[in-house]
């Protein structure tokens, strides 16, 4: 612990990096009942906090190394640091990003001088390709978080926070990749003040450090998702996971809806955009601080990095609602027969209705998609419910389902009558050109395809909802086609929300 003060102590970032703000979230502060401040490393000339470990890791090579020139993998921030850093030192900087790295993080790169080199579609295809081209080309590897000096760089933010904040600290919140920053930080102000707690937070669906501290040892994740791409990690780093298993007090998780709310309570307290990659520490943050009423101290969390693609604006503004609980999905079921659209619509009173979805179906039943905004999603939405059903009403909350509100919420109202031996699955795939031609040759002609609904969301990676008329004796086969294309899917063919709007 003592070597790493005196490593980030003696860290050489002040060349390119910038002493960042801390920012306080006045909006927040009120809204939750704490002292709530932003490390503003969206502020960096790169936009993110990798410069800092960048820099001090390549400053400190020797003038062959520098001569030869370096190469790193990354998804887009350490990149940008990596460019950055051997622009100001004239080193030659070959850059390996896999192709689905959005345009934004590619531009910036080549912006600063680095040669870029696609490769693959996830990081980890990257990384291998560029250490195979390390040792070919004889160039020295920045690793984005599992090196010492890099890690000590990073951690020059905790040095700032406790210069800055010099009253007491409850928490700090760090967002983890592969835990670079949760280490550098955590070294830092466990060893100054061990009474401050220092929390990671990591996307539910990327959660590798998570899993290595709870199994005691690194762990690699199947899959990981990819809408927070800043910090999808599959394994956390050797010395990361050493550091952090030793100095984290917890390690919170968030789902995709809490870091697009995260997103706009950034945007609302400092007008910045951040990246769901920057917003995921303030998800830990505001869990944290509703758990634990009684407090004594100030909440800080890191705001990583703003390198966000503008088209994704449209998605997280889709989802914030949902994710800050102002705002709740319903399927409800009304008789099919005049003025009960009506009367269902008088039922919902005064509450501001953000979706509606309705077709005149045959039957006896209509199936309402209704979306409504509340002050407090958790405390009126068991009210809305009770009130529905006491009148006779059908409800199932789809607010948390996943299916519901990437797809089925643009579909309601289309049932193919007499078909039989339909199956759904929700598939992702990397947004790239061709994507969607390859993952359709892959799954082939020998079924029929019944339905098909594809939306781009702007993110790095292509959702479909795909309906395929497969016979049960034909299935064993189909799910071997499936599995074959490397695709993550899931069986949606029991999903509520399928049932209730499309199912014959």
């Amino acid at each position: 612990m003592i070597d790493y003060v005196r490593r980030i102590l003696d860290a050489r970032v002040y060349d390119v990096a910038e002493r960042t703000p801390l920012d306080p979230m006045v909006r927040l502060s009120k809204r939750i009942g704490a002292s709530v401040y932003l490390k503003r490393e969206d502020l960096q000339p790169v936009f993110s906090f990798k410069i800092r470990g960048a820099y001090n890791r390549i400053v400190q090579l020797s003038n062959e190394a520098k001569v030869a020139g370096i190469i790193c993998a990354s998804a887009g921030n350490h990149a940008q640091g990596v460019a950055l850093s051997a622009h100001k030192l004239g080193i030659v900087a070959t850059i390996v990003m896999p192709v689905t790295t959005p345009t934004i993080k590619i531009e910036a790169v080549r912006y600063w001088g680095g040669k870029v080199v696609l490769h693959g579609d996830t990081f980890d295809e990257a990384y291998e390709h560029a250490l195979r081209m390390a040792q070919r080309q004889g160039l020295t590897f920045v690793h984005p978080y599992d090196d010492r000096d890099v890690i000590a760089g990073q951690g020059t933010v905790g040095v700032e926070i406790l210069h800055q904040h010099p009253d007491p600290i409850e928490a700090i919140f760090v967002p983890i990749g592969g835990g670079g920053l949760a280490a550098g930080i955590a070294a830092y102000v466990k060893f100054l003040r061990p009474e401050t707690k220092i929390i990671g937070v990591e996307p539910a669906d990327a959660a590798c450090m998570k899993a290595a501290i709870s199994a005691g040892h690194r762990v690699v994740l199947d899959r990981v998702g990819l809408f927070a791409d800043g910090v999808a990690v599959r394994q956390a780093g050797e010395e990361t996971f050493r550091l952090c298993r030793e100095l984290l007090d917890d390690v919170l998780v968030a789902d995709t809806d809490a870091m697009c709310a995260a997103i706009k309570d950034i945007f609302e307290d400092v007008r910045v955009l951040s990246e769901p990659a920057g917003a995921l520490s303030l998800v830990g943050l505001k869990s944290y601080a509703f758990a634990n009423p009684h407090r004594s101290g100030s909440l800080i969390a890191i705001n990583s990095g703003a390198n966000l693609n503008f088209d994704r604006l449209r998605h997280v503004a889709e989802r914030a609602e949902v994710g800050e609980a102002r705002e709740i999905l319903l399927a409800v079921t009304i008789p099919e027969e005049p003025g009960s659209y009506r009367r269902f619509v008088q039922v919902l009173g005064n509450h501001i209705v953000t979706e509606f979805n309705y077709r005149y179906a045959e039957g006896s039943q209509a199936h309402v998609f209704v979306g409504l905004k509340l002050a407090d999603a958790k405390r009126e939405k068991p009210e809305i419910i009770a009130e529905l059903k006491a009148l006779g009403y059908e409800v199932i909350d789809i607010s948390l389902d996943e299916t519901a509100k990437l797809h089925i919420r643009y579909m309601v109202g289309g049932r193919a009558q007499g078909l039989s031996d339909e199956l759904i699955l929700r598939c992702e795939f990397p947004e790239r050109p061709g994507a969607l031609l390859k993952f359709l040759d892959g799954v082939g002609t020998d079924w029929n395809i019944t339905l098909f609904h594809y939306r781009n969301h702007g993110a790095d990676y292509g959702r479909v909802l795909v309906g395929m008329q497969v016979p049960v004796s034909d299935r064993s086969r189909f799910f071997k086609r499936m599995a074959s294309l490397g695709y993550p899917y899931e069986d949606e063919t029991a999903n509520d929300a399928y049932r209730l709007f499309l199912r014959s």
